[in-house]
C-alpha cells in the first residue's frame, strides 16, 4: 500500500511538473518551433547551403515539437490571462484552433515523409508550413507593442 501511495504521488508530481505553468510551457514550445523554422528559413532563402540530412533532422525536430503541443493541457480555460500573446479567439474557437494546429502537424509530417532532396523541394514544403504559421499567428495571436 505504501508503494502504491508513493507511486501515485510521484505520478501526480510528474504530471503537475510537466505542465506546471501552461503559459510558460507553450511559450517555450513555440520558441523552440520558431528557432527550428528559422533555421529552415535560412536554407530556403539561400543564406545557408542545403544539406539533405540536416534539413531532414530539422524537419523531424519540427514534427516532434508539433506532436508535443497538447492543446487541452497548454491552453486550459483561464490561461488567456497573464503574460501571453495568445488571443482570446483560441478559447472562443477551440475547434478552429485545433484544426489549424492539426494542419500544421500534417504539413510537417508530409515534409518529413517526402524528405526534400534539394532546396527547391524544401521551399515548396516550407511555404505550406510557413502559411500554417502565418494563419495561426494572424488569427490566434495578439501582437505585442
Amino acid at each position: 500500500m505504501r508503494k502504491l501511495v508513493l507511486a501515485i504521488s510521484m505520478l501526480a508530481l510528474a504530471a503537475s511538473a510537466a505542465f506546471a505553468d501552461p503559459i510558460l510551457d507553450r511559450q517555450a514550445l513555440m520558441k523552440e518551433r520558431g528557432k527550428i523554422a528559422g533555421g529552415l528559413s535560412k536554407v530556403v532563402q539561400g543564406d545557408e547551403s542545403f544539406d539533405a540530412a540536416s534539413v531532414l533532422t530539422a524537419l523531424q525536430a519540427l514534427q516532434a515539437n508539433a506532436e508535443k503541443l497538447d492543446v487541452e493541457a497548454l491552453f486550459p480555460a483561464g490561461s488567456d490571462a497573464g503574460d501571453t500573446t495568445a488571443s482570446p479567439k483560441i478559447w472562443e474557437d477551440m475547434t478552429g484552433f485545433k484544426a489549424t494546429e492539426d494542419k500544421f502537424l500534417a504539413d510537417v509530417k508530409a515534409a518529413v515523409a517526402a524528405a526534400p532532396a534539394d532546396a527547391d523541394a524544401l521551399k515548396a514544403q516550407f511555404n505550406a508550413i510557413g502559411s500554417d504559421c502565418g494563419t495561426c499567428h494572424q488569427t490566434y495571436r495578439v501582437k505585442k507593442g
